[in-house]
């Protein structure tokens, strides 16, 4: 049996291809972004002693966290339009879903990296007359943002691979690109593993670039680095 299999499908539609990878690497900062200011005020709300406040948040934690991303994006692309929300686009849709989605991960994440700072540091700073809240933005939460780095590396490269959910509403983004370009040309090996290729290019250069900022901005003597 004859194998059919044209590399050369690879440099016709390398435009295509760029396009959608650029997509990727845009809805993947977009909702890290989105995701990093709404996982620092979950997070703080994590943290807070009023049981209220507490229970909402644990509660819209444990909601994102327990169920499948794919069912979120779908819950706020098909769900959120009967309530009344319309989307100019589904990259929209897809946007408010990862930020939702990684809010709540990135909340966990700065909680854990608050929790890391140890509670004399913050009784210190109150003894040198500065209020709670002049604390915790001065003195607790720089150092817990450098504690979360390493997670929070974790979490990037996860939302560049999550990005990939949204071929499902019809985001042109690099997996469904491939998909596409596959259907057209029904050269499906030599596509996927070029695609599977852009992306791990993509996640192995955020590593490392990530992986020296951790170091750049490691606390001297915090998780296990001296």
């Amino acid at each position: 049996m004859a194998i059919n299999i044209d590399w050369s499908i690879i440099p016709e539609y390398w435009d295509a291809f760029m396009r959608g990878l650029g997509m990727t690497l845009e809805i993947a900062v977009i909702s890290i972004f989105l995701g990093f200011i709404g996982g620092i005020f979950v997070g703080m709300c994590r943290i807070s002693k009023n049981r209220l406040i507490y229970g909402a948040a644990t509660v819209y934690v444990e909601a994102f966290r327990g169920t499948p991303l794919l069912i979120q994006i779908f819950l706020v692309y098909l769900g959120l339009p009967q309530l009344g929300f319309q989307f100019d686009s589904p990259l929209v849709a897809g946007l408010i879903a990862l930020s939702l989605n990684s809010a709540a991960y990135q909340a966990e994440i700065f909680r854990g990296g608050v929790q890391a700072i140890s509670k004399g540091q913050l009784e210190a700073a109150r003894s040198m007359g500065m209020t709670h809240n002049q604390a915790m933005l001065s003195v607790v939460l720089p150092q817990a943002l450098r504690n979360s780095l390493p997670p929070y590396t974790n979490e990037f490269i996860t939302m560049i691979k999550d990005s990939s959910l949204l071929l499902a509403i019809g985001v042109m983004e690099l997996t469904l690109t491939g998909k596409v370009i596959s259907a057209q040309t029904a050269q499906s090996f030599p596509i996927l593993i070029f695609v599977a290729i852009l992306y791990f290019t993509l996640t192995f250069s955020t590593s490392r670039i990530l992986n020296y900022v951790e170091k750049r901005f490691a606390i001297p003597g915090m998780m296990g680095r001296e």
